[in-house]
């Protein structure tokens, strides 16, 4: 087995979750990789602790996750690659694309800001990518990591030619300020105004874990018409009500994280941080991460899975803005699934199948 599922898991999700989520779900935001990682360059630019979590996450893998965490659901991911050392770069898209190819799934390229923009429409074109998602670690070595922007990872000539063909950004962004930042809000509306074709997605409510990452963001982009905005990774419901209220279910979409949400953990806001209770011992040394706290007895006993505490986070949210049935249908299906089709009209995914 891949994981273990323990009798606290299969409550919390018969109680919580099972009644609350659609038949049908699109996952739009996954990991595959199959070959080691390799953040030695990055470690200067992201958290460690999701290396923690698994080793690899290969297609098969993926698959057993939803069908030991979602038993009685049918569940599509959007797949795509993750960090790994340039030398690997085309092996890591690859397995991705062919992974996606035979599965009836889509993708997304794991760009680098390097790349002409004929190259990138090339690299699309070879397994029918959907889009682009790119990482700060890849702006140029020279810029500090508070000083990265979203342009030095998407470049705007990348950036014409996702607008030209009318695909999808998956936006991680950059900065310490995360979503409040105001250079971050200028780019991401920026995006929007001149390259109105791109179907733009911005990661993890816009690394808004804490109360503390919003500041007046969402009034900034409360004029904004088409950016969507996943949930992946984040389970503060404060962020989730005021997302929801300022957007609606339209432009709000399921996404996971996979596979770090497997971790076991709970996540509390501390000083402006967000921290994630772990078992004691169960990833190895965490003393010296910020971002990770231990619990130990009948307190990590009562820990289930990340992805369960998001899903329930995001249900409390919504029966907080009353949210309906049929609004929950699209955030978790429907506008993933219109969003896929949009940029891939005559593909058949394998979740229409059902």
């Amino acid at each position: 087995m891949l994981f273990e599922v323990k009798d606290i898991d299969r409550d919390f999700y018969q109680r919580h979750l099972k009644d609350f989520l659609p038949e049908k779900m699109i996952d739009i935001h996954t990991h595959l990789w199959v070959n080691p990682r390799n953040a030695d360059d990055e470690s200067n630019r992201t958290v460690t602790w999701p290396s923690r979590v698994a080793a690899a996450n290969s297609i098969e893998d993926l698959r057993e996750t939803y069908r030991l965490m979602f038993p009685d659901k049918k569940c599509m991911p959007l797949v795509f690659g993750t960090l790994a050392n340039p030398d690997l770069e085309r092996k890591a898209n690859e397995y991705v694309g062919d992974a996606a190819l035979a599965n009836r799934l889509p993708a997304l390229l794991f760009s680098y800001p390097q790349w002409p923009g004929d190259y990138l429409r090339q690299r699309l074109q070879e397994k029918q990518f959907l889009g682009i998602k790119s990482y700060l670690s890849y702006a140029p070595s020279y810029l500090p990591a508070e000083e990265i922007r979203i342009f030095d990872f998407f470049p705007p000539h990348q950036l014409e030619v996702i607008h030209k063909l009318g695909y999808i950004v998956m936006l991680h962004i950059p900065r310490p300020g995360r979503l409040k930042d105001p250079v971050n809000l200028a780019q991401m509306i920026e995006i929007e105004e001149k390259y109105p074709n791109i179907k733009l997605i911005v990661a993890h409510v816009g690394r808004a874990y804490c109360r503390e990452d919003v500041g007046d963001a969402f009034s900034v982009l409360a004029g904004t018409k088409k950016m969507y905005f996943d949930f992946s990774a984040n389970t503060n419901r404060q962020v989730f009500e005021q997302l929801i209220q300022t957007f609606g279910p339209e432009r709000i979409l399921f996404g996971s994280d996979l596979p770090i949400t497997r971790m076991r953990m709970r996540r509390i806001e501390k000083n402006g941080i967000y921290v994630n209770l772990v078992p004691k011992g169960l990833y190895g040394d965490v003393s010296k991460d910020k971002n990770m706290g231990e619990l130990e007895g009948a307190e990590a006993k009562k820990l289930t899975f990340f992805m369960y505490e998001q899903i329930n986070a995001f249900r409390r949210a919504a029966a907080n803005t009353g949210l309906t049935a049929p609004d929950i249908e699209k955030i978790f299906y429907a506008n993933a699934l219109a969003l896929c089709k949009t940029v891939a009209p005559d593909r058949t995914f394998s979740i229409e199948e059902h």
